[in-house]
């Protein structure tokens, strides 16, 4: 027999939005199962029901902000609790953002609040580091099954042979979870190309370790079909709308 599963992850599980985002809306009433509001926290559904979001939810999502950075080395992608270390977020202000004739209207003073990293950089790993407001961004680029390519240019130190080449392709393990096929490739003669569809802790720090490298430098320079460009070390710039992961 068919159960009824929440309606906050149904939400998600169609692209909508976050589950936090889902609780949100449908605590102001802009949710809809087959055209009826539903404004209780924990409210189920059945899958084959016609879940919406309404307008006014579609106004929220839409005048959320994602921006990216490209972040040098020494800071955290992610928060300190112990204040150790600068968190990136920290860098998203009036005079480090990175201005384009594109972004003609857009007010660098936004409000950050609820700006989160979507994704993790090295402390000592450079280059892009997207941030957003926005639940579907973040489900996008660092869901669990999600399809965006992320890409990595990697200088390191060390020989290594076509058997180990392709043991970076497919071949290693992590954690005891074999890892995706990966596409690698030399740059040049002292910098690998790492194209990645997930992101597991240090990764290709760890990767290369594996196969008797040693990485002296690592730079995230594309995540789907946006590319770092010409954006300098500690500056931002927004996502426009016309521009897709």
């Amino acid at each position: 027999m068919e159960e009824k599963i929440r309606v906050s992850k149904l939400l998600s599980e169609l692209g909508l939005c976050s589950r936090r985002e889902a609780d949100s809306y449908i605590e102001q009433g802009l949710v809809t199962v087959d055209g009826e509001v539903v404004n209780e926290l924990g409210s189920r559904a059945f899958r084959h029901q016609k879940i919406e979001l309404q307008s006014g939810a579609k106004a929220q999502q839409a005048s959320r902000i994602t921006v990216i950075l490209n972040k040098p080395v020494g800071f955290i992608s992610h928060y300190d609790d112990e204040q150790e270390y600068q968190p990136a977020a920290s860098l998203i202000t009036p005079d480090n953002y990175f201005a384009s004739p594109l972004d003609k209207g857009r007010n660098p003073r936004f409000n950050t609040r609820g700006l989160a990293p979507a994704g993790r950089l090295d402390i000592d790993s450079t280059g892009m580091l997207v941030l957003t407001q926005d639940g579907r961004i973040a489900k996008l680029l660092i869901g669990e099954n999600s399809p965006i390519e992320k890409e990595y240019l990697v200088r390191v130190e060390g020989a290594l042979s076509f058997d180990n080449l392709d043991r970076l392709k497919h071949g290693l393990e992590l954690d005891g979870v074999v890892l995706k096929p990966a596409q690698v490739s030399w740059q040049n003669e002292d910098q690998l190309r790492f194209v990645l569809r997930e992101g597991r802790k240090r990764q290709i720090r760890r990767m290369c370790e594996m196969v008797g490298l040693r990485v002296l430098g690592l730079k995230r320079v594309r995540m789907g079909r946006i590319s770092l460009g010409a954006l300098p070390p500690g500056k931002w710039r927004f996502v426009r709308p016309e521009e897709q992961f």
